[in-house]
């Protein structure tokens, strides 16, 4: 694909988001799909003086690994994995499908125990980035199977993720610290607050907040960005939440997920379609019933829900909550093997008070 966005946004990943500087060592993940990206990503690192190792995977090498891999070759890491998050700068990883329901006949069992043999490495992952040490972006590459997901031809598509990037083409990084300020002042509102109550249809769901950090995403860890998240107290989620959108986990679609929480715990999941993959994938650890992140969506740029937790999480008018993993940079202590995003549409009749103030409203922002 010779377009010329694909410069403007590994400029825009290199440059804003992970800023590599001379002699950063950056790891640049990627499947053969994403290839124009990964490459011109690479070129732009050399550019700025650091040192790109690629990092490229082959359609269905992970499900060759599911259907032939023992547990003890599904739960091997390779040092040289665990090297590169412990002692790299930087990662920027770039999604690409040619397939996104290869997995769909996988044992859940055996998605939930590789899942757990990686909790070291999201860990080390976490905790680096808390600090500093570890910057890191994810995007990903426009290709048919994301297309066919989001019902749109691959043209469309393309307009789609590259407009949600870089909606000023002219002056990317421009937009993006511009988006940045505009998120602070609400970052910096909600400091000191201590107790969040959402309501929508068949959800009412509070949770506390005292102690903890909203962060500002501002294209800094995805591209694209657009929400604020904070890691709630993690006993004190109560209440129930059906899901708006279709949850996608490990390549699998559930819909009509409904979870009840008591002292933060889920202690009811029920789903229309996979109950039982959800089920196994909360029964990971013990921390996969908990919640680690709750998030505002205000990307309005994206409006439409495409299957791609990249777009669909940013979704003006929406929140998310994130089950399992929680960010140790917003408080939470919530540690998990999984980290699993689900979406909840408020712009038909949804609520978000904090403090008993209303901050949000049918999908929109009411505060000054």
């Amino acid at each position: 694909m010779n377009d010329p966005r694909i410069v403007k946004l590994a400029e825009l990943l290199v440059n804003y988001s992970v800023k590599i500087g001379p002699d950063d060592k950056v790891l640049v993940n990627g499947a053969v799909e994403t290839a124009p990206l990964l490459k011109e990503v690479c070129a732009q690192v050399l550019r700025a003086g650091g040192h790109p190792l690629p990092q490229v995977s082959i359609p269905e090498t992970e499900e060759i690994m599911y259907r032939l891999g023992s547990d003890r070759q599904l739960t091997f890491i390779h040092p040289p994995t665990k090297m590169g998050i412990e002692t790299y700068d930087a990662t920027i990883s770039i999604s690409g499908a040619d397939n996104t329901k290869n997995l769909n006949s996988v044992d859940p069992a055996r998605v939930a125990l590789r899942n757990q043999a990686r909790r070291e490495i999201m860990d080390i992952f976490m905790q680096r980035s808390a600090i500093g040490e570890l910057r890191w972006v994810g995007t990903l590459f426009p290709t048919n199977a994301y297309a066919q997901d989001a019902e749109l031809s691959l043209r469309e598509y393309e307009d789609f993720f590259f407009t949600a990037c870089l909606p000023d083409l002219d002056d990317p990084i421009g937009y993006w610290e511009r988006k940045s300020a505009d998120q602070q002042r609400l970052v910096d509102w909600l400091r000191g607050r201590r107790r969040i109550r959402v309501t929508a249809p068949d959800t009412d769901l509070t949770l506390e907040i005292a102690e903890r950090l909203f962060i500002n995403c501002d294209g800094r860890h995805n591209m694209p960005d657009g929400e604020v998240f904070t890691g709630p107290m993690e006993t004190s989620v109560e209440g129930t939440v059906r899901f708006s959108y279709p949850a996608i986990y490990q390549g699998r679609e559930l819909t009509g997920v409904r979870l009840t929480f008591k002292e933060g715990k889920v202690i009811a999941a029920r789903a229309d379609k996979n109950e039982d993959f959800l089920n196994k994938i909360l029964d990971t650890d013990a921390g996969s019933r908990y919640v680690g992140e709750f998030a505002i969506g205000t990307n309005d740029g994206i409006q439409r829900f495409t299957k791609q937790i990249l777009f669909d999480e940013k979704i003006s008018g929406s929140f998310h909550l994130a089950l399992g993993a929680g960010y140790p940079e917003t408080g939470s202590r919530n540690r998990s093997a999984i980290h699993w995003d689900l979406i909840c549409d408020l712009r038909q009749g949804g609520e978000i008070r904090v403090d008993d103030v209303l901050l949000y409203k049918d999908g929109r922002f009411t505060l000054d």
